[in-house]
Parts: structure tokens; C-alpha cells; sequence
């Protein structure tokens, strides 16, 4: 049920990569917390030098050109030991399939009560209970 939303930059990777990027988050939530690898919802935004900022040295940070903001759209439920290993998943299995410095990889975890999912057909699947992951 998490949702994801990579903001990168612009021509910065290739379809493989971008791909390779998807696969990763996804992953992220199989590995971390036990969802089921069918549970992928994932958009990739690309966004031009006037379109994306990040501080290239913020909180010790060493950024490159290649820094991107990762949101996801997580289950309130969740507690903190979920949320930790969730983004340690999401940094390393991102790292791994770009390339890239894990300094370059902002994650910001958004919590949602689980009954404001609908999963389509205008439902609220999850509105009677949690999932069983």
C-alpha cells in the first residue's frame, strides 16, 4: 500500500535506470517490512535545474548532481523500527541500482491513516482493518 514518488533529475537516467529505480523502492518494501511484491505503486518525476533543489551539504551531506527526494505515502500503523528499516532498504537498494552516493538519496516518510486507500473501484479496502502485512 505504500506509494511512492522518486523526484529526480532530469536526464539525469536512462529508462533502464529509472526502471532499475522502481524495482529498488519496491523492493525497499519486501525486504523491510514484508509487503507483498505486487503491492507497487510508483511514479518517477523528472525535474529540470530550476525545478529541483537540494542543499548540497545539509545535515553533513556531500550531494552530487545526481540527488533526488524520495516521498512515499506510508500506513500511519507503522512504528518507528518499520519506518527506520524502510529507509535504510530504500537507501541502500537505491544506491546499489544507480550508482549512486547514498548522501544523494532524501527520503521524507508521509504518514497515512490506512482507510484513505482506495486500491481502485472507489473503495476503501483497508477501511475495516489492517492489512495482513
Amino acid at each position: 500500500m505504500p506509494v511512492f514518488n522518486a523526484h529526480i533529475p532530469a536526464n539525469r537516467f536512462s529508462p533502464d535506470q529509472k526502471r532499475a529505480l522502481a524495482d529498488a523502492l519496491n523492493q525497499s518494501l519486501v525486504e523491510a517490512l514484508g509487503i507483498p511484491e505486487g503491492d507497487r505503486f510508483i511514479v518517477i518525476s523528472e525535474h529540470g535545474d530550476s525545478e529541483i533543489f537540494l542543499d548540497p551539504t545539509f545535515m553533513g551531506m556531500q550531494r552530487s548532481s545526481d540527488a533526488m527526494i524520495i516521498t512515499v505515502l506510508l500506513g500511519a500503523h507503522r512504528p518507528l523500527e518499520d519506518k527506520k528499516a524502510v529507509s535504510a532498504a530504500i537507501n541502500k537498494l537505491v544506491v546499489e541500482a544507480l550508482g549512486i552516493s547514498p548522501d544523494d538519496v532524501f527520503i521524507a516518510l508521509v504518514p497515512v491513516p490506512i482507510e484513505n486507500f482506495s486500491f481502485g473501484r472507489g473503495e476503501l479496502q483497508l477501511a475495516e482493518g489492517a492489512p495482513r502485512w
